[in-house]
């Protein structure tokens, strides 16, 4: 029974870190931490950033959980770490992989979902200094770029069945 409350622990991190990296990104790395941030609005040469370094820093707290709830039998501390190592998992599939196509696994997903993160993102990165930025959430997407996401596909549908029709009468 008890596993299922450290479980518990553990999803319930991942789902709290959405609000606490999103406090964090909007309130640290858009403030005092915009000279580590700055580089990923305003891209330079090379393939990484000072923005990497974050990485880092967010594993820490991770690593340290994980190892001193293993080293003093505390199983409560490894379920926290376990929560964070599964978001920071889940940042690096979304943010690297998915946004900014640091790798090119799922480079042309057409996904209702996908196409709203990527919207909310680009509308993050339109602002390259660290004032007047919006969309600083990674899992959850506000609305309206669900809302924009739909309309287009809606409007490529339309096209589509009009070019078709257009096509056949030809």
């Amino acid at each position: 029974m008890t596993w299922i409350l450290y479980i518990a622990i553990t999803l319930a991190t991942f789902v709290l870190m959405e609000g606490f990296t999103w406090w964090l990104h909007r309130y640290v790395m858009h403030g005092l931490g915009w000279y580590l941030h700055k580089d990923h609005h305003q891209k330079g040469p090379g393939v990484f950033e000072k923005n990497d370094f974050y990485f880092l820093i967010f594993a820490i707290p991770s690593w340290l959980l994980i190892m001193f709830g293993v080293i003093y039998k505390m199983y409560w501390m490894i379920s926290i770490g376990a929560g964070f190592t599964l978001y920071g998992i889940a940042y690096f599939l979304v943010h690297e992989v998915i946004i900014h196509q640091r790798f090119k696994w799922f480079s042309r997903s057409n996904n209702t979902y996908v196409r709203a993160l990527r919207w909310a993102h680009k509308m993050h990165h339109k602002h390259l200094e660290k004032e007047e930025g919006e969309s600083f959430g990674m899992l959850w997407v506000n609305r309206k770029y669900w809302d924009k996401v739909r309309e287009d596909k809606k409007r490529m549908q339309h096209n589509t069945s009009n070019n078709t029709s257009a096509t056949a009468n030809v």
